[in-house]
């Protein structure tokens, strides 16, 4: 069963979450990548404002391709977020809820998500034809030099993801593994 949920996120709606679920996703959420999460940080060094409201938000660590005449947007399938990992911690500690990519996360990364009751999904990597079906209207924030890895603002409707690491610190790349070998004798 999919579990329906609005970004940006509650508190209520991040703790309600278990790794292992599948989630769908609608609301705003907004894409950034590395070259956008290093500005991110930089603003927040200055002292300045994020360009975004940073309550309850939810980054999707992706950088589409072109969009073809008349689609809102090209192809947006999830990056490696181990690039994120630097910055991620940082966001979490001023409020952002949720994080969508693909691929582990660092010890330090799972430990922030946990302390601010946050959680990380994963999209389905090679599926971005598909993930961009979800994504009704999509709008460059800032950094448009940045091409693809500019901070957008998006508007989803169903997008479809997991719960990988949920608010308690459970990671589904630890128990998904554990859990089959015991269903299946440890072959």
């Amino acid at each position: 069963m999919r579990i329906e949920i609005t970004a940006p996120l509650t508190k209520e709606t991040a703790a309600s979450l278990r790794a292992g679920d599948s989630v769908s996703i609608s609301g705003v959420i907004y894409s950034a990548r590395d070259a956008a999460h290093k500005k991110l940080c930089e603003l927040i060094e200055k002292g300045e404002a994020l360009p975004f409201p940073i309550d309850g938000s939810v980054i999707y660590y992706m950088g589409p391709s072109p969009a073809q005449p008349g689609a809102v947007i090209g192809a947006a399938g999830p990056t490696t977020s181990y690039r994120m990992d630097p910055y991620a911690p940082r966001l979490l500690s001023l409020g952002s809820l949720g994080m969508i990519g693909k691929g582990r996360r660092s010890a330090e990364v799972i430990k922030a998500t946990k302390s601010a009751g946050a959680v990380y999904f994963g999209a389905v990597g090679g599926a971005g034809a598909l993930l961009q079906r979800c994504i009704r209207k999509a709008e460059v924030v800032c950094w448009p030099e940045l091409g693809a890895e500019a901070l957008m603002r998006l508007e989803v409707h169903e997008l479809p993801a997991i719960v990988v690491i949920d608010s308690l610190g459970c990671n589904l790349y630890e128990t998904g593994p554990r859990d089959y070998l015991k269903q299946h004798g440890g072959k």
